[in-house]
């Protein structure tokens, strides 16, 4: 190595004296230092979430009544990396959804009312899962924090937003309802204020919050009250879960009515004193509503109808008193025949519902407490690879002995 020459050192020593002189003097007083920006909270990370190594699928119907698997949105490289997520949205990864009723209508006949499958559409809203990733702009949930899902996208400007009702939303998008896409996919992006923290609660009893939902709202909207003589229209899981909460409201006596001796069973199971009246065909509806009543030991004060068939609706209103109520939760064809004089001259209110606002706390509460126990009604389990079966299982329910199917998911 060569050395260093006497004149070089001494010219880098001059250099290095004149930079000294020309540095400012630093002043011992204390100084108040901004930073250069405010720190935000990150998007997780592939290292700080759970893992999400499996591609993103969803279960789609189509206009002509296909029903199939395929890839969906978000891709699990943007779930991976966060960038799909917009302002105040978390992505979930669902673990297990529930079929409704509604999205059998929507495969197999391709519309409720007004509502119409136009194009590749993806079904479900009955959903539990985990949170892998948040925006910066939410600081209300965390990675890894266990949600149910409320399916609901609302405006927050019009009238029923701002009065409480925001289900009568004017622009309501509600998900699995065309055209937008639902829950059933391995990860979805939604925002957060409706994904609802369930703690240690199991994803299926999460994932059946959204139905208690319907329930839930449909006793406090009918004013069930301790001692009321109520009548259930229809066993399925809707039913089943009114009979659990009217049965924990201290309805007495209850009366359930089906098609199906099966579900009549299950609702004797999860209620013993619950008294069962299998419909029969070719019965009218006043004979129907007379053999209610003799099974109830006389009128009754309420009818929650969960079926949404016109003769289960006219039954009903022939089995209340004068005075009475029928509140329709189940959801029909577009146009019914009601007996109007029935209702007229016994003053019998009939009242209707959809969907729900504001309960999703209250079924929470519920479950996790005790005063709920839904698991009877879970019949069957899917994988999501295999939702075509599962939805093949669900419609057949008079053979399968289908209540709630659920379908699973692992990421």
């Amino acid at each position: 190595m060569s050395r260093v020459s006497p004149a070089v050192r001494s010219l880098f020593r001059q250099s290095c004296s004149s930079q000294l002189r020309k540095a400012p003097t630093v002043s011992s007083s204390p100084v108040s230092i901004k930073p250069i920006y405010q720190p935000v909270r990150r998007l997780a990370t592939p290292a700080a979430m759970p893992s999400a190594s499996k591609e993103n699928i969803g279960v789609y119907c189509n206009p002509a009544h296909d029903l199939w698997v395929k890839e969906s949105a978000p891709s699990v490289e943007e779930v991976k990396t966060g960038q799909a997520l917009k302002e105040g949205e978390v992505t979930i990864a669902i673990k297990t959804t529930g079929i409704c009723g509604s999205d059998i209508h929507f495969w197999r006949h391709g519309r409720i009312g007004p509502m119409i499958v136009e194009h590749d559409h993806i079904l479900g809203h009955e959903s539990a899962g985990e949170i892998i990733a948040v925006h910066p702009s939410v600081k209300t949930l965390s990675v890894g924090d266990r949600v149910a899902v409320e399916p609901s996208q609302i405006c927050n400007k019009c009238e029923p937003c701002l009065t409480g009702r925001y289900n009568g939303c004017l622009e309501m998008r509600f998900m699995s309802t065309p055209p937008v896409d639902g829950l059933l996919r391995r990860y979805v992006n939604h925002s957060a204020v409706w994904c609802h923290k369930i703690g240690d609660m199991s994803y299926e009893d999460g994932a059946m919050l959204e139905p208690l939902s319907v329930s839930l709202a449909g006793m406090q909207r009918a004013q069930i009250a301790l001692g009321d003589p109520v009548l259930i229209c229809g066993a399925g899981p809707i039913g089943l879960m009114t009979l659990l909460a009217c049965a924990a409201a201290g309805a007495e006596p209850i009366v359930i009515t089906d098609i199906d001796q099966n579900r009549l069973d299950v609702a004797k199971e999860i209620c013993p004193r619950v008294r069962t009246h299998k419909v029969e065909p070719g019965v009218s509806m006043e004979e129907a509503g007379a053999k209610i009543s003799k099974l109830a030991g006389g009128q009754l004060a309420t009818a929650l109808e969960c079926s949404g068939v016109e003769s289960s609706i006219g039954a009903a209103i022939y089995s209340v008193k004068f005075g009475g109520k029928v509140f329709v939760i189940g959801v029909g064809k577009p146009d019914m025949q009601i007996p109007f004089m029935r209702l007229s001259t016994q003053e019998i209110d009939l009242q209707f519902q959809y969907r729900y606002s504001n309960t999703w706390p209250r079924a929470i509460r519920l479950v996790q407490s005790g005063v709920l126990d839904m698991k009877r009604l879970v019949t069957h389990r899917f994988s999501l690879e295999d939702a075509v079966k599962a939805f093949e299982t669900s419609a057949a329910s008079a053979k399968t002995g289908a209540i709630k199917v659920l379908i699973q998911s692992e990421v």
